[in-house]
């Protein structure tokens, strides 16, 4: 009886090594998993998720032919402005006073096109989701002042200087509030000439350039963008 069970007992333990031994092989021609944390997801920065805003348009830009004819300038872009940074006025007549200007004016300005009845292409808004542009762009009603003002224009920033070396990319010297989509008066035939980017497929415009915090005017006067 002592012989029998102990015959038992080693096969109970043969049958439970190769038990385990067989389920370790089997375990071990699995393909390797490391398990992943459950995280939120990350929240994008605004003024990052503005630059995608018209990223489907990038290859149209990128394609689109250069019409030499209604190209605007960098002059024209910034006389239309009280100041350097300043929301731009409207050159033009407006139909209603009462528009608060969503309905009215996003139908020229949200994609841009050509406008026979001005001979130019309408600058497209960075900032369509604002429907309320009379609140902060004017219709220019005279070129002459109210009343006489010793202000002065603080010098718009120059093109091809603010390169931290020669051959990098330039900074951004604005501030970016309401500008974000930078697509918007980079790229297309609104763009300002100057201005106007080779490259509009490259929508992650903030991966090379950089927002310059500080910008030193002519005067010595530091202005927090």
């Amino acid at each position: 009886m002592k012989r029998i069970g102990i015959i038992s007992l080693f096969a109970i333990l043969l049958i439970s090594f190769l038990t385990v031994w067989n389920r370790s092989y089997e375990l071990g021609l699995e393909h390797a998993y490391i398990p992943l944390e459950e995280r939120e997801p990350m929240r994008i920065i605004p003024s990052e998720e503005g630059v995608f805003k018209r990223s489907e348009f990038a290859l149209d830009y990128a394609k689109m032919p250069i019409d030499e004819t209604h190209q605007r300038s960098l002059k024209t872009y910034y006389n239309n402005r009280a100041y350097h940074g300043a929301p731009p006025s409207i050159p033009h007549p407006v139909e209603s006073e009462r528009s608060m200007g969503g309905k009215d004016c996003l139908k020229c300005h949200e994609n841009g096109g050509f406008v026979k009845k001005l001979n130019a292409y309408a600058p497209v808004t960075p900032h369509p989701d604002y429907e309320n542009c009379r609140q902060c762009h004017v219709p220019v009603k005279s070129n002459n002042l109210f009343k006489s003002t010793n202000f002065e224009k603080v010098p718009a920033p120059k093109v091809g200087v603010n390169n931290a070396l020669p051959g990098s990319p330039p900074v951004i010297p604005h501030q970016i509030q309401l500008r974000e989509n930078c697509l918007a008066c980079h790229a297309g035939p609104s763009a300002p000439k100057e201005i106007r980017v080779t490259h509009p497929e490259r929508v992650n415009c903030r991966q090379c350039h950089v927002l310059n915090n500080k910008e030193v005017t002519d005067i010595g006067i530091f202005i927090r963008e």
